[in-house]
């Protein structure tokens, strides 16, 4: 892991992102350069029949995994999301949630990371794979 990197990707999210401004995430890393979104509870972001929204679920998946393969990256190069499957494995409601992703293979080209989603318990309530291009730098 870079530090310039992890600089850069910590404050492009947690003082740039209007999307984490708008719904209060916040983004860390582990020791070991796997992302971590935190989003509190915000009763806006339900659905008609009270749980959370999947589109949430996808937002916060989609967090988790992207900011894993960038920060495994070179600080020159980029990455561009190319697949995303998300599994939307319970429903949540009334609660904080956590994505923490986890990389499956780092590429030149290409970075393959998962994720998992968690309630406010710890409860596994999602789940995504996602397949990212390695752009370098004259792609910028």
């Amino acid at each position: 892991m870079n530090p310039e990197v992890l600089n850069r990707l910590l404050r492009m999210f947690n003082e740039e992102a209007p999307i984490a401004r708008f719904f209060g995430m916040t983004l860390s890393f582990t020791d070991e350069g796997s992302a971590v979104s935190d989003l509190p509870y915000n009763p806006n972001l339900n659905h008609a029949l009270g749980g959370i929204h999947g589109g949430i679920y996808g937002v916060m998946l989609d967090n988790a995994t992207w900011f894993t393969a960038a920060a495994a990256q070179d600080p020159a190069c980029w990455v561009a999301t190319s697949e995303l499957s998300i599994h939307l494995l319970r429903p949540a409601e009334k609660t904080a949630l956590r994505s923490v992703g986890s990389m499956l293979k780092a590429g030149k080209r290409q970075c393959v990371v998962e994720a998992h989603l968690y309630d406010g318990e710890g409860e596994l309530v999602g789940h995504a794979v996602g397949t990212f291009v390695v752009l370098p730098e004259m792609l910028l």
